[in-house]
């Protein structure tokens, strides 16, 4: 079979190879992207945009069923409708993926649909979903495959047909109770949402606290969020085996020898890249023993092999694989002698866990700042400080800001409370300008407004000495 030669070749339609391959394509290069299926990648189809979708619309169930708090009558007994909420999730995506494919098929690249296996140097050979073959070589290739959620070895797992990230997105109908396995992002994520719209939720952590990355007073405010609002957290503990009965029901017996029931269970263990079955090594690329991409500082995998997002080792957001878009933009220029190349170190990444109420963090937490050496002082403010808080009625959460004691710089924020997603950013910004952090308390910062809280949290009154 004939090799169609291509200037770039990108294997996986994510937010970094497909911003690529869109724009290299639109500046008259030759570009081939092959996707599996999910047109817009994961992010759109079973990620960030559905997940968010569902969420918004648990949160506006709450205010809802908050209404005569806020001088509202007649609002009675309002309840989640499942085939509702799934239509309007599918239409969000839906949108969404109609749009991309447009974008994909304006740009002038030639978007391939089917199966890539790598068969040498920077060569792939496609088995195209709809039939046939095609064998392609790209002068450059960017491999962005992505990750999807792991099923570890658990006694039984296989046969409970249990719920992943993935699945749950399409359920029929709402268990009246379900088992969490996991207290990261994603478990925390749903245990939220599941318990917003009426789920009885229990959610499973191996570790010692929720969010185990975060400090362990911001994770703490996070599980009292969360027994407030009626989920049972059981931490220091993992499933051994899990057993779905003649009758649908599912039985999960915890290391410490504790049994949970529940009508469904969701597992919520992490995520591993789909690197399986591309044959990576054929095009010199080495992967590490869960299967991710090795690259280096600048995404570099091989010689004229690229790597970016989930499947190499970025964090996993999709506003970092847009970042790694932007390094991979500059150093393929830079490889034919355009420009300098960039670099992923020192890279200022935020996120936000859309729970309730919300975590934004940005930087590093306290005991990332001490284990660096830094000496820290600590800003530490109630979100019912906040005039904004308090006119939305949403009072709940903390916010924690992390100092250099001697510089005043800010090394990092943990901001838990209502709208923290958005007020996040003015943090970063702070950072990424390099301002201390009276430059933040002294700015003037429209009233009332969210943002504004951080004129209170470096203020005396929530500054220790």
């Amino acid at each position: 079979m004939d090799v169609e030669e291509v200037d770039l070749l990108v294997i996986g339609g994510g937010k970094a190879g497909k911003s690529l391959a869109m724009d290299r394509a639109k500046a008259g290069q030759k570009v081939a992207m092959v996707e599996r299926g999910m047109i817009g990648g994961t992010c759109i189809n079973v990620a960030c945009i559905p997940t968010k979708t569902l969420i918004n619309s648990g949160r506006i169930l709450e205010i809802v069923r908050r209404a005569e708090e806020f001088g509202i009558s007649g609002v009675e007994d309002p309840r989640m409708d499942l085939a509702l909420l799934r239509h309007r999730k599918d239409d969000v995506v839906g949108t969404m993926v109609k749009g991309q494919f447009s974008s994909f098929t304006d740009s002038g690249m030639d978007f391939i649909l089917g199966e890539a296996k790598f068969t040498g140097p920077r060569t792939v050979h496609v088995d195209l979903n709809d039939g046939g073959t095609r064998v392609l070589r790209g002068t450059d290739v960017v491999v962005n495959l992505g990750t999807e959620p792991a099923l570890p070895p658990i006694a039984g797992l296989a046969e409970a047909r249990v719920q992943t990230s993935n699945t749950l997105l399409e359920l029929e109908s709402l268990p009246e109770s379900i088992v969490i396995l996991g207290g990261g992002y994603i478990g925390c994520e749903f245990a939220d949402l599941l318990n917003t719209i009426g789920v009885d939720v229990t959610i499973v952590q191996r570790g010692n606290q929720l969010l185990g990355r975060e400090d362990e007073d911001v994770s703490a405010a996070v599980k009292k969020a969360f027994i407030d609002a009626g989920i049972t957290v059981r931490l220091g503990a993992a499933a051994e085996a899990i057993q779905r009965a003649a009758d649908g029901s599912v039985t999960v017996t915890l290391d410490n020898g504790e049994t949970l029931s529940g009508k469904d269970v969701l597992v919520a263990l992490g995520r591993k890249p789909m690197t399986d079955g591309a044959n990576l090594e054929a095009t010199g690329v080495v992967l590490d023993d869960r299967g991710f991409i090795g690259v280096d500082e600048q995404l570099r995998a091989a010689d004229g092999v690229w790597a970016a997002g989930d499947a190499a080792g970025t964090p996993q957001f999709t506003h970092a694989s847009y970042d790694d878009y932007r390094i991979l933009k500059a150093n393929l220029a830079a490889r034919h002698g355009d420009g300098e190349a960039r670099t992923t170190e020192g890279r200022l990444i935020p996120y936000t866990v859309f729970i309730t109420p919300e975590l934004g963090r940005v930087g590093l937490t306290e005991q990332q700042a001490r284990e660096a050496g830094h000496e820290v002082r600590i800003a530490k403010m109630p979100v019912a400080a906040i005039p904004r808080a308090r006119t939305l009625g949403q009072t709940e959460g903390v916010w924690k800001a992390v100092l250099d004691r001697k510089t005043g710089s800010i090394l990092g924020v943990a901001l838990l409370g209502t709208e923290a997603s958005e007020a996040i950013a003015v943090v970063q910004m702070a950072m990424l300008a390099g301002l201390d952090f009276t430059a933040v308390r002294d700015a003037v910062i429209t009233h009332p407004t969210i943002a504004e809280g951080l004129n209170l949290l470096f203020t005396p009154a929530y500054l220790e000495d």
